[in-house]
């Protein structure tokens, strides 16, 4: 058999790293190919990473350079990858320690020394104004309302998945989305749904909050890592992304709650307000969002070139039955179909790609 030529992460990591024997890697992630190595001086580990071919992206990005952010953010942000220039080459330092969900996995209490560590993290993002960055956009300007402008800062998101993840789909998942009884009318419930938001002064968010993207040092201390989704605007969005993806238990959700209030409104005044009305709707939103991008990946998931991974069926069936029924409310389903209907309507779908597919070859 031939050897695969190496990819260009690798190549640029063997490159820079003076050694292909101490590069390390692939790890794991959706969005990049990445390697690390230790720099030739042996003083710090660094990451060097590619953008994955043919990716799926699910999420608006704000910032141009992930790397031009965090070097913005050194003085801001206590715990967050340094950048070093390599002849030119911006790459981040490699936190070394443990994922948060590796310790303690979605759904289960969060230690209280880590839990802190994150109010903290919100308390320094507060404090970040969108006229404190110099750092260049690549949303466009219709994607930048004004400060304090809620109701359009969700539209533009409710905009980019509408056209973006669904449309931009319909072609391929279009079937697969009517028969699990989400249509394009979903929009126009999501839209009632979240109308009318309290106005609140933006900061910078990092707008992907989750147990993976929190590493845990050997000292003990929280560091934060994959800013490239982070944006500029409503501070209470940032909070229902962290409880959608986190999975608190109940208490420690609502704590969380009551200790962001009170850390954003000793910060900012008026960071708060109208929560109790609008975190639930913010929360329908994400619910609801999860169902676009979820369908999208969980069925591709399944799929092994022209196979389907029947072993993962059963599973992956629970998993959409779940996430339909948590935004049944948002979305205004009549029903939810059962677990054996998800999993028919997952079958016909790659039956009919493969179809088609076929048709394509002939």
């Amino acid at each position: 058999m031939t050897p695969q030529p190496f990819s260009r992460a690798r190549q640029r990591a063997d490159e820079v790293s003076g050694d292909s024997s101490v590069v390390r890697g692939p790890l794991s992630g959706y969005h990049h190919e990445t390697y690390v190595f230790p720099l030739r001086n042996g003083t710090q580990i660094v990451k060097c990473r590619e953008p994955r071919a043919e990716i799926l992206w699910f999420d608006r990005r704000c910032f141009q350079s992930e790397e031009e952010l965090l070097r913005a953010l050194k003085g801001h942000i206590t715990r967050v990858p340094a950048i070093v220039d390599i002849e030119g080459l911006w790459l981040q330092w490699f936190i070394e320690g443990r994922t948060l969900g590796e310790q303690c996995r979605s759904g289960r209490r969060v230690p209280d020394a880590v839990f802190d560590q994150i109010v903290d993290l919100f308390r320094e993002m507060v404090r970040i104004t969108p006229d404190m960055l110099r750092v260049e956009r690549r949303c466009e300007i219709r994607d930048r309302p004004d400060d304090g402008d809620t109701d359009g800062f969700l539209e533009r998101l409710i905009v980019f998945t509408e056209q973006q993840v669904y449309d931009r789909n319909h072609a391929e998942f279009g079937g697969l989305f009517r028969d699990l009884g989400v249509e394009s009318d979903a929009f126009t419930r999501i839209r009632k749904h979240v109308s009318g938001l309290t106005q609140r002064p933006f900061c910078l968010l990092h707008a992907d909050l989750h147990r993976e993207n929190l590493i845990i040092d050997p000292q003990g201390q929280l560091w934060t890592i994959d800013w490239e989704l982070a944006m500029l605007g409503d501070p209470l969005y940032d909070l229902a992304t962290h409880l959608h993806l986190m999975r608190y238990p109940a208490d420690q959700g609502r704590r969380m709650t009551r200790e962001w209030c009170r850390v954003v409104e000793r910060v900012r005044p008026g960071s708060s307000y109208g929560w109790r009305q609008d975190l639930p709707r913010i929360l329908g939103f994400k619910k609801a969002q999860s169902v676009f991008t979820d369908v999208i990946r969980v069925s591709l998931s399944l799929c092994d070139g022209a196979d389907l991974h029947w072993f993962a069926l059963p599973r992956a069936a629970a998993k959409l039955h779940r996430v339909l029924t948590e935004a049944a409310g948002t979305l205004e389903l009549d029903e939810v179909p059962s677990r054996p209907q998800v999993m028919a309507a997952l079958v016909r779908w790659h039956r009919e790609r493969s179809d088609r597919g076929s048709r394509r070859i002939a």
